[in-house]
């Protein structure tokens, strides 16, 4: 279980980079989650959102292959699609933990509300380690060519800066959640383009 305290993201980071390892074994869109981790805890969803980033990030490489079928890329994009609203799902899934573990929480007068919530926070934090991950790929290629290697290093100095910055800013906004400095919402996403009943190109088909 991941304390709510100023670990919380070097927790998340550490299940990031398992879940991304794990991934790598293999290294195959196909391949089946195996979370370690018990069902209905954080570390779980942290753990199955990370895979789902990971599984994206490698459809969004095959599908930029020029000489990709062009059935074949049509369902690939229908796996994206729906790559994209589990992983908002889980978002939100994150949200409603946090939500409900900071519920008995007292809101300081003046208390503020942060243009993000700590889950959306995450989901960068859970892209930012696959960013890592890559750039270090490269970084570490025997067959690119010096400039290429020093041009990913500077890179990803640059993401591993960021990666300490925004753990400590989403450290720091669940501290101020939990003393009652800030206060969040859940706001669904309500994509209206996977909705039957909003989407005009699926409604005007019933």
């Amino acid at each position: 279980m991941v304390s709510i305290n100023m670990s919380f993201t070097s927790t998340s980071n550490e299940i990031f980079r398992h879940a991304i390892a794990d991934y790598h074994i293999n290294d195959n869109v196909d391949t089946p989650i195996k979370n370690p981790f018990p069902e209905n805890t954080i570390n779980n969803i942290l753990y199955h959102k990370c895979w789902i980033d990971t599984v994206q990030w490698h459809f969004e490489d095959i599908i930029r292959d020029p000489n990709i079928d062009p059935a074949a890329a049509l369902v690939l994009k229908r796996r994206i699609d729906k790559s994209n609203q589990d992983r908002t799902d889980m978002v939100e899934n994150i949200d409603s933990y946090f939500r409900d573990h900071y519920k008995d929480v007292k809101i300081q007068d003046g208390a503020t509300i942060n243009t993000e919530s700590p889950a959306w926070a995450i989901d960068r934090l859970s892209i930012l380690a696959l960013k890592i991950y890559h750039m270090k790929e490269q970084v570490e290629r025997t067959d690119a060519s010096a400039e290429h290697i020093a041009k990913c290093q500077a890179k990803l100095d640059i993401l591993l800066e960021q990666q300490v910055d925004l753990s400590t800013a989403i450290d720091q906004l669940l501290a101020d959640i939990a003393a009652g400095k800030k206060y969040m919402k859940v706001y669904r996403q309500m994509k209206m383009y996977n909705d039957a009943d909003t989407n005009p190109v699926l409604y005007g088909k019933k």
